[in-house]
């Protein structure tokens, strides 16, 4: 099994990253395979809504980037973990762009496992966690609980040391995400539910 881990801040090895690697560890003890991919400094577009993503066999956008290889990459992950830094509150702007493509496009993250973990200095973190799972929810990915808000506090090594809850939020989610893959896995044999063709409304005042 193996997870692609989603780095979206623009500091390579900053909380964010940390934060990942603290739930990757956890991955790689229970014998998953992980790889994570720094997006956080490239000049990613925004989704302009086109369609192309849902008319070509791939399913892939029209902007060729990141996006892009990670799509192909999806196709072969049974998990997905997403790692953002608090920007007002919310997610920063270039994993913002990322994530509206790579999900709206991301037919293949259907019903794999997904966890997702914040960086903050103070506050923030509890509205970014809830915008990366509104990606979850709307792809229906399994989101993976752990037992609080996964947000790691600090803005430098030291400092996330001193957040001891923090990092064992993180390590936990990492275990629970490996055993829902598990159980995933375990589970191939059940028929996935059935789906209906879309309905689409709009709501006009």
């Amino acid at each position: 099994m193996k997870v692609l881990a989603i780095n979206g801040s623009p500091k390579k090895d900053g909380g964010t990253y940390l934060a990942l690697k603290l739930v990757t560890d956890e991955l790689n003890k229970a014998g998953i395979e992980t790889e994570t991919v720094h997006i956080g400094t490239e000049e990613i577009r925004g989704c302009t809504g086109c369609g192309y993503c849902k008319r070509n066999d791939k399913h892939l956008c029209i902007y060729a980037d990141s996006v892009n290889d990670c799509l192909e990459k999806a196709k072969e992950i049974d998990g997905i973990l997403l790692g953002a830094p608090v920007y007002y509150a919310g997610i920063a702007g270039t994993m913002k762009c990322f994530l509206d493509r790579f999900f709206f496009a991301g037919a293949e993250l259907e019903y794999k496992v997904g966890a997702c973990v914040t960086s903050v200095r103070r506050a923030g973190d509890v509205t970014t966690y809830q915008q990366m799972n509104n990606y979850f929810n709307l792809r229906n990915v399994l989101i993976t609980p752990s037992f609080y808000w996964n947000g790691l506090h600090g803005t430098n090594e030291e400092q996330i040391a001193q957040d001891e809850e923090g990092m064992q939020i993180m390590r936990m989610l990492g275990r629970n995400m490996a055993w829902l893959m598990k159980v995933r896995e375990a589970g191939n044999a059940i028929p996935l539910p059935e789906t209906e063709p879309r309905k689409w409304t709009n709501f006009i005042h």
